[in-house]
């Protein structure tokens, strides 16, 4: 795997600069561990400030995290300023999450034309598995411009 700093696909990008203009990802705590070849693993800090009124991280807070994971792992294998977007997204949650930092482990599954088709695991800390998820992404035939960092 690789550090913080770039990741390994068609083209070297620098991830903590990809966070920096993603103010959203910011806001979350969401922290880049590594990405290549169709694979990213990212974390997240449970934070009070995210918790739903059971005290338990917020369910938007964790598919947020998946659906960046699953971004993170097709920008690895797509060209610079590609545009695509999440189409369809199915979640299951299977446990509550009530501290620590959560793992999202993202691969591209399928490449189909300008469909790429994704699978999410989320573990807690104790490597078990919180939430999983399945999305497609759809991608566009203009590219974006590149964001500055905030």
């Amino acid at each position: 795997m690789i550090n913080h700093s770039t990741y390994l696909g068609p083209h070297c990008v620098q991830l903590t600069q990809w966070i920096e203009c993603a103010p959203f990802e910011k806001q979350l705590g969401i922290e880049i561990i590594c990405a290549q070849k169709g694979q990213a693993v990212l974390t997240m800090p449970f934070r009070e400030e995210f918790a739903n009124g059971g005290n338990l991280l917020h369910g938007g807070a964790l598919v947020s995290l998946a659906d960046t994971a699953a971004v993170m792992a097709i920008k690895t294998i797509l060209s610079p300023r590609t545009h695509f977007a999440t189409i369809d997204m199915n979640v299951e949650f299977h446990h509550p999450v009530v501290r620590g930092i959560v793992t999202a482990r993202s691969e591209v599954k399928q490449i189909e034309e300008r469909l790429r088709h994704t699978s999410v695991a989320i573990e807690d800390e104790n490597q078990r598995i919180v939430m999983t998820m399945n999305a497609t992404f759809k991608i566009s035939k203009r590219p974006i411009q590149p964001c500055e960092p905030r």
